[in-house]
């Protein structure tokens, strides 16, 4: 048996140079990008009901992620959860590009940092109390395709993989679906037997229906154990089953929604720089494959155009997968991180065939400017077109992780502004509500939970980025009176006695209420038979 010593030189020795380039990489994009998140206590609404949760998830499917969080407590630790976050990220994106074979140094760290700066991931981070496991998952997720594809039976482990990664958070199903996906594809257009195709190909097959038996097998084992039952919340309970949807309108909304968020969701392009760095990447990937298509004689083949047909047919259904499982699903941006393998596979295809960096090495032995060199001699590209395509492959992939940076600091920036205006908003009102004649300590609190725009008109100047970026945008943290009665005992240090919503139900409607003025209107707090009413919305 090895010492730690010993142990730890053997696995340095067994560590590829790719794997230290995409994870150093990924650790310090995720730090330059993400650390207003690491070091401030900025929650979203959710996070006010998280300051300590065990993540105990199982009546929403997710029966791993009471153990994915646990390594960081369950208390809301921005700095050691963050870490263990990115750490996570940085994981799964040495796995990324170990899947897809890249060698070019310049491309791995292109890759890790779409992949670190994508808004889907600060999304994630908004949502402080659970972003490390998250990204357990998504690195689970791309581990459980890399190792059915390295493994002659590890579809086995990889089944195990997308359990684990499914019960953690069942949104990154379609990564795994996209990237076994693009592994077929390659094997398509591989010189292996039909034989041998057919075979590796089955095994993402093998592993992604195994994977779900698994995850649902266990939920249900567990469920039973706990004597709990599946919850509405997001159409979990629905989970497998199409409801009242027919299959020919799920699918619809599977293709329909794809092109209305890649097209108008405001996430993978807002402004004229992304959009210039997507549709450069875009015609750079076209024109490499008409040149194997011409260069390969793949145009003469009727194959060719149906693999064409079904990849394209494929890739929306692959992407928006989680409809299919779960159909009445509220699909926010969490949900949409597979967005940002469209542009890394788009990378990690140029790489295959030619355009990378002049480091490290390329396929084999073969040194990486030789190896591109030839490359590029099979798909009859001058090395002055393709080192013109390299920098505009570089140019466009850094213009675009600069965009999705910036993008993430103004989120961060305007989730700060909703903190600091929430705090405002609070001191002033429990101020008013201790001054009212007639309170005590615990005195019943009815309220709705919103905040007027009548009163507090809309100051969020950050809409036009961060309207596709869920837990993020907008003014206020305030929409129920929990929210309430979670930031003002936590961040004021008061404690109130808020009712719950149904004790509003008739009294929205009574006279005393419709007549009373929101807040800071005079007449906004009252107390009406022993209950204090609190008013902080038009009710036209």
């Amino acid at each position: 048996m090895k010492n730690p010593e010993q142990a730890w030189i053997w696995i340095k020795s067994h560590i590829k140079q790719e794997w230290k380039t995409a994870f150093g990489s990924a650790v310090l994009f995720g730090l330059l990008i993400h650390m207003p998140m690491l070091l401030s206590d900025i929650p979203n609404h959710d996070g006010l009901d998280s300051m300590y949760f065990d993540q105990n998830m199982i009546t929403s499917g997710r029966w791993f992620l009471t153990v994915a969080c646990g390594f960081s407590s369950y208390y809301t630790l921005p700095w050691v959860i963050g870490l263990i976050a990115i750490l996570n990220l940085a994981l799964a994106s040495a796995a990324l590009t170990e899947f897809l074979e890249i060698k070019s140094r310049i491309s791995i760290i292109l890759v890790s940092g779409l992949l670190v700066s994508f808004p889907a991931a600060a999304s994630t981070f908004a949502y402080v109390f659970t972003m490390d496991g998250y990204m357990l998952a998504l690195f689970l997720a791309i581990l459980s395709v890399l190792l059915t594809a390295r493994f002659r039976r590890g579809f086995l482990g990889g089944m195990v993989c997308l359990a684990l990664s499914m019960g953690t958070y069942q949104a990154y199903l379609p990564f795994a679906v996209l990237l076994s996906l693009y592994g077929i594809l390659m094997l398509a257009m591989s010189e292996l037997s039909l034989k041998e195709k057919l075979q590796r190909g089955m095994k993402y097959l093998y592993m992604g229906v195994l994977g779900i038996i698994l995850y649902y097998a266990v939920l249900r084992v567990l469920l039973v154990i706990q004597g709990k039952v599946l919850d509405d919340y997001q159409g979990i309970n629905g989970m497998a089953s199409l409801g009242e949807k027919g299959l020919f309108s799920v699918i619809k909304s599977m293709y329909g929604d794809f092109f209305a968020f890649t097209f108008k969701g405001n996430v993978l392009y807002h402004n004229i720089f992304s959009i210039a760095g997507v549709m450069i990447l875009s015609g750079l990937t076209l024109l490499v494959l008409v040149r194997l298509a011409l260069r390969k004689k793949w145009w003469k083949s009727i194959w060719f155009y149906l693999i064409l047909l079904l990849a394209a047919g494929g890739v929306p259904a692959a992407a928006n997968v989680i409809l299919l499982v779960s159909p009445d699903v509220n699909y926010h941006l969490l949900m949409r991180y597979q967005w940002v393998l469209f542009l890394i596979l788009m990378i990690a295809f140029l790489s295959r065939n030619g355009f990378g960096s002049a480091s490290g090495e390329e396929t084999g032995a073969i040194p990486s400017d030789q190896g591109r060199e030839r490359e590029r001699q099979k798909l009859g590209i001058s090395d002055t077109a393709g080192a013109l395509g390299c920098w505009l492959m570089l140019a466009a992939a850094a213009v675009l992780i600069l965009n999705y940076a910036v993008t993430d600091n103004i989120a961060y920036s305007n989730l700060a502004k909703r903190y600091e205006k929430t705090y405002a908003y609070c001191v002033r009102l429990l101020d008013r509500i201790e001054q009212t004649e007639g309170y005590y300590q615990g005195i019943p609190i009815a309220m709705i939970g919103v905040v007027g725009d009548e009163e507090y008109p809309p100051t969020d100047i950050t809409g036009s980025v961060t309207s596709g970026m869920i837990g993020i945008p907008g003014d206020s943290l305030l929409y129920r009176g929990e929210n309430y009665q979670r930031f003002i005992q936590n961040y004021l240090g008061a404690t109130l006695n808020i009712l719950p919503p149904e004790a509003m139900a008739e009294a929205y409607y009574a006279e005393f209420y419709r007549k009373m003025g929101s807040f800071p209107a005079a007449d906004s707090i009252q107390i009406v038979d022993g209950i204090m009413y609190i008013k902080t919305e038009n009710m036209e």
